[in-house]
């Protein structure tokens, strides 16, 4: 059986494509890969603290590969360091890369880019599915996922905190993708399918960063 690992943030829609692939049973899932920001210590873009993110991973029986980052990091240097991880992969024998892209057609072709150079390839599974149906039956499948950051130019600050259900859904302002996948919203899977049991946490505060993006602080508990 082939090897993979999978880019993962902690959201939904990695969480999905995991789902997906681990139903398909076509691959063995032998690590998780994270980027993580130095100093914050947290899940780039989600900012998701890094013990939730070693809890998930406990949860799934897989362990986590941290690519660590600085604040500032530049494009070139968030290449260089996943590089580096991705080679060491693949001296071990894994070529793929399980990738929960859903219809951005750059970001795809860029993964693809980077991957082809080392020699791997991208999974996508969840690739120009529907949104709207996609974010559906997640819930419906038995996921359970919290809002983690929102872009106040989508989205209020009390979107930020608020459980990925039907009323989320039906309370996204016109425009906006349900899946999040302009960027509008990030998210944090605490409970499905796929974990061993649920990840505890608990709600803390909602602040501004960037004067843009709001984060709701989520802590362990």
């Amino acid at each position: 059986m082939d090897k993979v690992i999978v880019s993962w943030s902690g959201g939904k829609d990695s969480a999905r494509a995991y789902y997906e692939l681990q139903k398909a049973g076509s691959h063995e899932i032998v690590a998780l890969l994270t980027t993580v920001t130095e100093g914050y210590d947290r899940i780039s873009m989600h900012g998701v603290r890094r013990s939730l993110l070693e809890q998930q991973a406990q949860a799934l029986g897989v362990p986590v590969e941290k690519v660590y980052i600085t604040q500032k990091a530049s494009n070139e240097e968030y290449e260089a360091r996943m590089k580096e991880k991705l080679l060491a992969y693949k001296t071990k024998g894994v070529f793929s890369v399980l990738i929960g892209d859903i219809f951005l057609e750059d970001l795809k072709k860029y993964r693809e880019k980077k991957l082809a150079e080392v020699g791997m390839r991208g999974i996508f599974p969840i690739w120009k599915q529907d949104t709207g149906e996609l974010a559906r039956s997640f819930i419906e499948l038995g996921f359970k996922a919290v809002i983690t950051c929102v872009d106040s130019h989508h989205l209020e600050k009390d979107f930020a905190g608020r459980e990925f259900d039907r009323q989320f859904l039906a309370d996204l302002p016109p425009g906006v993708d349900p899946c999040g996948e302009n960027g509008e919203f990030h998210s944090f899977v605490y409970d499905g399918p796929i974990f061993r049991g649920p990840i505890a946490h608990q709600k803390g505060e909602v602040v501004l960063r960037d004067n843009r993006f709001y984060f709701c602080d989520l802590l362990p508990s």
